[in-house]
């Protein structure tokens, strides 16, 4: 069986270059067709924002040294940002903080459970991701208190399953955290 060559990296990153001049060009392509066409609607925008996100994605991606958890969080933020985009764009109905932001926040809560239970001898490696996730999770609070959503039930779900995610995750982990911490501060 014959396997596919390996591209060098002076290929790759020549590669990269017209993929993203390719993207460039029609992101202006876009804004101007947008302008000329319809210009009392920003759909040009929200399609400029999808390309950002996607090389936010490939350059992140890329990066060899990230872990899976990075992932996780980074993808998080960027996609909870761009839906907010999104529906500022197309008048703030309000779905982005009510629905799209509580998915999100589930989704990477359990994903971070599933990295935890599948690799938990590796949860250090995890932990400032999983931290940074809680906290994150908890955005939903100040939506509710500032009184921007109307719909607190799946942001309560979100919260929720942060919170019991959070704590199972210290239950799973904790005597590997424990040996850690021994480990690194010489205790």
């Amino acid at each position: 069986m014959l396997y596919p060559k390996k591209l060098s990296s002076k290929k790759s990153n020549l590669l990269i270059k017209i993929l993203l001049g390719v993207s460039l060009i029609m992101a202006i392509i876009l804004t101007i067709i947008n302008k000329f066409t319809t210009p009392e609607v920003h759909w040009a925008a929200l399609a400029n924002s999808g390309i950002i996100y996607a090389w936010i994605t490939i350059i992140y991606s890329i990066n060899k040294r990230t872990n899976i958890a990075g992932h996780v969080m980074i993808q998080a933020i960027v996609i909870s940002l761009l839906t907010t985009y999104i529906d500022y764009n197309l008048g703030f109905k309000g779905w982005s903080l009510e629905i799209s932001i509580p998915i999100i926040i589930i989704i990477a809560n359990v994903t971070m459970l599933v990295l935890t239970i599948v690799s938990h001898r590796k949860y250090v490696r995890y932990a400032i991701y999983q931290l940074v996730i809680c906290i994150y999770s908890l955005i939903p609070i100040y939506f509710i208190q500032k009184e921007f959503i109307n719909h607190y039930v799946l942001s309560y779900v979100a919260i929720g399953i942060s919170i019991v995610n959070f704590i199972l995750t210290i239950i799973l982990s904790a005597r590997d955290v424990k040996e850690a911490v021994i480990r690194k501060f010489h205790m």
